[in-house]
């Protein structure tokens, strides 16, 4: 065999040894200025900065990298060489496969192309790409799994919280509706009966996704129970549920919570608020905000709620609602928004379709039919009737 070709099995010897060790230098100076890389990687540039860079990246990720030649065979200006590659991959991702700890081998075919002492274009074949795209698929299919698992769990949680239930009240309608996105998130609404007849009221949202948020919502509907049950005042309901939340939630995590009191005899109704959005009362053809200021629970402790009450009269209804609503997009990313909200309430009067169905139908009507949900959509109104019996 001539003397180039064992220069150039040689040279592609010195070459594998270097990637081994990570020696960037010597890699450097074996590739040509021009060098292509012909079977690059997604994500890596076919040019010779691009293969350092992949070299540079693969050793950031792997250690006790072995390559053990198997056989090489020369012929004009082309080296083929066998050899088995050991790593193991213990220290960083490696292009979007996390670390396994665990030892890789392969058997990897590489032709490389030698011209003026430099390798100017090299192919490469190897198992161990086929054996990390099965990993990878693997490793997104468990993640889905968990995923999917855990958005059941929280559906479960969430669904548990909700009222199984609408109160029956002789002379007032309660609507209720709840579409849950596909991601969990933490609205929740429910209706607490009280004693000498008067009725709770809430509606509210915990901020974030999946267990996290159901679990904050679940333990804030327990909790508002409890105490609504022994406390009369909205405002003095809403300061024991802070107090109690600040101790028990993560510190990135809130709460938003309109809480109401009915008298159904008088249609007398008070209320506080704890940052939520503001309902909307429906009277004489308008549309008016319940305003109470208060922040949201479980942010800061000593927190005090305001407390304001309105007197319903026959006819008149009230829209309790989540951001979800309001933040839903049409197909030009535009938002609902809440001066059409505002619009729609005052607008209605429909005897025939309630407020929450006129609501829905103009919310589907805006959004269009390849609506992706993003979050979830709670709202009830709480209406008195125009005749009283």
């Amino acid at each position: 065999m001539s003397e180039a070709l064992e220069k150039n099995k040689a040279l592609v010897r010195r070459f594998l040894e270097a990637h081994a060790e990570g020696d960037l230098d010597t890699l450097e100076g074996l590739l040509a200025p021009d060098f292509v890389n012909r079977s690059a990687l997604p994500g890596q540039e076919p040019d010779r900065e691009g293969y350092l860079r992949s070299a540079a990246g693969y050793h950031a990720a792997f250690s006790d990298i072995r390559y053990v030649i198997e056989k090489q065979v020369a012929e004009g200006d082309e080296v083929v060489t066998s050899f088995t590659q050991r790593s193991i991959h213990d220290r960083a991702e490696w292009l979007g496969f996390v670390p396994t700890g665990k030892e890789d081998q392969a058997l990897t075919i590489l032709i490389q192309r030698i011209v003026g002492g430099k390798i100017a274009e090299e192919w490469s074949e190897s198992g161990n790409v086929l054996e990390l795209t099965q990993e990878r698929l693997r490793q997104e299919m468990r993640e889905r799994e968990r995923v999917e698992q855990e958005l059941q769990v929280a559906r479960r949680i969430q669904q548990a919280s909700l009222p199984e239930e609408v109160p029956t009240l002789e002379g007032w309608q309660i609507a209720p509706y709840y579409r849950p996105a596909r991601e969990v998130g933490g609205d929740f609404y429910d209706f607490v009966e009280l004693k000498d007849g008067l009725l709770g009221l809430v509606v509210g949202d915990a901020t974030g996704k999946g267990v996290p948020a159901a679990l904050v919502m679940s333990t804030t509907c327990g909790m508002l129970r409890a105490v609504a049950l022994s406390v009369n005042s909205p405002g003095e309901v809403l300061e024991r549920i802070n107090e109690a939340l600040f101790a028990r939630i993560p510190t990135n995590m809130f709460v938003t919570c309109f809480y109401a009191v009915l008298d159904p005899k008088s249609g007398h109704l008070l209320y506080a608020n704890a940052g939520h959005d503001l309902p909307y009362l429906r009277r004489n053809g308008d549309a008016e905000e319940l305003r109470a200021r208060g922040m949201p629970l479980g942010l800061m402790l000593g927190m005090a709620y305001e407390e304001k009450e309105i007197v319903l009269e026959g006819g008149e209804s009230v829209l309790f609602y989540s951001d979800g609503l309001v933040e839903a997009h049409g197909p030009k990313r535009e938002m609902f928004g809440l001066p059409r909200l505002r619009g729609l309430v005052a607008e209605h009067d429909d005897e025939k379709r309630s407020l929450v169905n006129f609501v829905i139908k103009e919310l589907f009507s805006f959004t269009g039919e390849r609506w992706e949900q993003e979050d979830d959509i709670t709202l009830f109104t709480l209406e008195r009737s125009a005749t009283r019996s």
